[in-house]
């Protein structure tokens, strides 16, 4: 989008942000990730996210794929939601489906440690954002991890 462009309805103040961003940012490798938004996802994008995703449901897919077309923030809990459904057990993603944000990381659903890393680490790939291992420990329920990274997003975007 150039300077002088109008915004796009949808997501205008997305579009705003990444622009501001990007003009008070002058390192080349984070404008690069803020343009990515930009644009229209490349074949390579998108199969990019078919695999990191192959095994993750189609609304999380669908969601990735819009959260990297438009950086909007909005598209990560359903994100977020199937890659947690993607690492539990058959019988806890019954559990997942059918509860709120609430429920707990361990002890509802069964999600150790090395899980959680593995979550959060494809979330950092397919998102774009980086998260620090400390950010992780204070995560208990589903929400919490929803709202962190949504969350980070945001920051990162304004």
């Amino acid at each position: 989008m150039s300077a002088g462009a109008e915004p796009k309805p949808v997501g205008e103040v997305c579009v705003y942000r990444r622009e501001m961003r990007q003009a008070s940012n002058p390192d080349p490798v984070t404008q690069h990730l803020v343009l990515a938004h930009e644009k229209a996802l490349g074949p390579s994008d998108d199969a990019y996210l078919r695999d990191a995703l192959k095994r993750c449901s189609p609304t999380a897919r669908a969601a990735a794929r819009e959260f990297r077309r438009t950086g909007c923030p909005e598209h990560v809990p359903a994100v977020i939601h199937g890659l947690i459904e993607h690492h539990v057990e058959p019988e806890a993603r019954a559990r997942l489906n059918s509860a709120d944000d609430n429920l707990r990381l361990v002890e509802d659903l069964g999600i150790d440690s090395l899980t959680l890393l593995e979550i959060v680490s494809l979330a950092e790939d397919v998102l774009q954002v980086s998260i620090e291992n400390n950010e992780i420990r204070p995560f208990r329920t589903v929400g919490d991890v929803k709202r962190f990274i949504t969350s980070k997003l945001r920051q990162s975007a304004g």
